[in-house]
């Protein structure tokens, strides 16, 4: 009897649980509750205001870009926002989500682009946003040569390159000769440098050279950038500790965390539930400071890699701690690096408080993308002056001590990659130097650079959430018609 009452309960049990697992896999996704249509009211706000503002683009442009194949959670949950009002005059973006409190708002600024205002603020609250105002360049970039601007020669491309090779491995990757053939692309720019001049070049109809995209994290990579150009500046140092006001209680073990433990993904904080997703500070109207100093220590500092956009945020909220001037801080970036290298076409949006969302809100074109690599290939210097330290180029290309789990690359007889400081490292993968080091984001940026070949790879593209385009299969293609 007892071994009869053992089948029947087994079979039961065997039987609910496939009747779970059914359901799972039937079930539909719970309905998005207030907060969840409050972020994604914010998501449409903000990227209508980046495209419209930092892109230039036309409003039925960027609902194919910029707000197709996203976070599916965002997806559902947008259906539940009304239609973006564009002030084109006063450059805001609002979107109504629920009549108890004003539209989620994203204002824009010159240089700062659009900042996400906090949940139930109104169009006052724009005026508290911090504004700087820079220097235009004397001459209009247009009719400066490349690299400082965007002027190219007339003289043809030397023998040493197959122009023909080169151009059709670029034409491949607006089809879907590189995504598994599932996709049918979704490229939109790609630009080509090889030693210092522009071989190849090729956008998406309706894209320029001025059309700015949202980096994603390839910001990491231009935080990095901006980390050496005030380490050569004096103001930061990357043994340093962080040193935030948030850690300085007695005996707080974050206290600890240094600016090379951020760059290197290793600060050692929670970083949960995923280290890419931290949609409050993007989305929701939050602060860099009220949510990514936050999280508790779980790990000694140095000792485990875990991505995470807070590290690269804190690193840059660290450097305005240190400089203690708020208007030199925001100005910063574009002085010391960016306006010097001529990208003029490059915006670094901030908080509502003032602070660069540096690990994914960047706005650029391919071109200045190509420039930052050009910067690297030249060790910092750009037009006999130094940017950056001598060697920053080898220190950002230099493993972490702790590296990410799932790396392959230890593996000589396996292809994968490790981890610098912010920018992710190439290791065994057919076709491709050693030494190759990229900036990688989302949805399909990635500028990779080449030292041994001295070549700079820019593609830009609006991948299908999950999509990955092969970047190292398209560079190693590249690389082949490069002298």
């Amino acid at each position: 009897m007892r071994i009869k009452t053992y089948i029947l309960a087994s079979l039961v049990m065997a039987y609910m649980a496939s009747s779970f697992v059914a359901h799972a896999q039937t079930a539909k996704p719970p309905e998005p509750n207030h907060q969840d249509i409050a972020q994604a009211a914010g998501y449409k706000a903000m990227f209508i205001c980046s495209a419209t503002f930092n892109g230039g683009k036309p409003l039925d442009m960027i609902k194919a870009h910029e707000l197709t194949n996203i976070y599916p959670s965002v997806t559902r949950a947008m259906k539940y926002t009304g239609e973006a009002v564009i002030n084109h005059a006063e450059k805001y973006v609002s979107v109504h989500y629920t009549d108890a409190l004003p539209p989620r708002i994203s204002a824009w600024r010159p240089h700062l682009g659009c900042a996400a205002l906090p949940q139930g603020a109104g169009t006052a609250f724009i005026d508290r946003l911090a504004r700087i105002k820079l220097k235009t360049p004397k001459q209009d970039p247009a009719d400066i040569m490349w690299p400082n601007g965007d002027k190219l020669p007339d003289t043809p491309l030397p023998n040493s390159i197959d122009a023909d090779g080169l151009n059709a491995v670029i034409d491949k990757a607006f089809g879907d000769k590189f995504d598994g053939g599932v996709y049918g692309g979704a490229t939109t720019a790609i630009v080509i440098t090889q030693n210092g001049r522009l071989v190849g070049e090729k956008y998406l109809d309706g894209y320029t050279i001025y059309t700015a995209q949202r980096t994603w994290s390839v910001a990491k990579s231009i935080a990095a950038s901006v980390i050496g150009a005030a380490a050569h500046k004096g103001y930061i140092d990357v043994k340093d500790k962080a040193d935030l006001a948030a850690w300085s209680r007695p005996g707080d073990p974050r206290a600890d965390i240094t600016i090379e433990n951020l760059l290197h993904m290793g600060s050692g904080l929670d970083s949960r539930p995923a280290g890419n997703r931290t949609d409050n500070i993007y989305l929701g109207g939050g602060l860099v400071a009220q949510y990514a100093v936050k999280n508790p220590l779980e790990a000694p500092p140095g000792t485990r890699w875990r991505y995470a956009n807070n590290d690269t945020m804190l690193a840059i909220r660290a450097l305005r701690e240190k400089m203690g001037n708020d208007r030199r801080f925001l100005k910063f970036p574009f002085k010391a690096l960016l306006h010097k290298i001529g990208m003029y076409h490059t915006t670094l949006e901030t908080d509502w408080d003032g602070d660069f969302i540096l690990s994914s809100q960047v706005w650029t074109t391919a071109r200045d993308l190509a420039r930052l690599g050009q910067l690297y290939l030249n060790d910092g210097i750009w037009d006999n002056q130094r940017i950056l330290p001598k060697g920053w180029a080898q220190y950002v290309a230099t493993s972490a001590p702790a590296q990410p789990p799932n790396r392959l690359g230890d593996n000589a007889d396996k292809p994968g990659r490790g981890y610098g400081a912010q920018f992710w490292l190439a290791e065994n993968i057919p076709g491709v130097p050693d030494g190759t080091y990229a900036a990688l984001g989302n949805r399909g940026q990635f500028v990779i650079i080449v030292p041994s070949r001295n070549v700079v790879i820019v593609r830009r593209g609006y991948d299908y959430s999950g999509q990955r385009f092969d970047y190292m299969a398209f560079s190693a293609e590249i690389l082949k018609y490069l002298s």
